[in-house]
């Protein structure tokens, strides 16, 4: 089901909103940011095996204690963090609890996490429902804002002339 991209978008920004500043791009602060403004440690941790194997390159684990995001290992930084992003975005927008598929996501993958702790696993591997547009639309404009943060030349057209003629410093 797609959602008409205006109302998506709105939608997003209204979440984008909720979170206060967003730091410049790191995703560690971004993180760390979030775990602050929800009261609750924020874990990245690689993806297992059984999940990569599956299809899936991030999921969204939440427990009593804590949120863990787990993504893929074996992709560029820039993919990486992307994936931690759109799995914030399933977090943030507290998209509805999946089975927990064992086979999956076998429990001696999670380290020392206890399944029976276990409120949400999201673990997905396509884009066409109105969860996946939101997280991916929400992972996207978290990293436009963040990047906008960190970047010193003045917004507009004229910085952008400026950073074009070379009249200020481009990152």
């Amino acid at each position: 089901m797609r959602i008409p991209y205006r109302r998506l978008r709105r939608r997003c920004e209204a979440m984008l909103q909720t979170l206060g500043p967003i730091p410049a791009f790191s995703v560690e602060r971004i993180c760390a940011h979030l775990s602050e403004l929800r009261g609750r440690p924020l874990h990245l941790l690689p993806l297992p095996d059984g999940a990569s194997a599956a299809g899936a390159c991030g999921l969204w684990l939440a427990t009593e204690e804590g949120d863990y995001v787990f993504f893929e290992q074996q992709t560029s930084r820039p993919h990486q963090e992307h994936i931690v992003l759109h799995e914030i975005g399933h977090m943030l927008f507290d998209h509805p609890t999946l089975e927990l598929p064992g086979a999956v996501v076998p429990s001696a993958r999670l380290g020392d996490l206890d399944l029976t702790l276990v409120r949400h696993l999201l673990a997905r591997t396509d884009y066409t429902t109105r969860q996946e547009q939101e997280a991916e639309m929400l992972a996207s404009l978290i990293r436009t804002v963040a990047a906008r943060a960190e970047d010193p030349r003045p917004s507009g057209s004229s910085g952008e002339w400026e950073a074009a003629l070379g009249l200020s410093r481009v990152r």
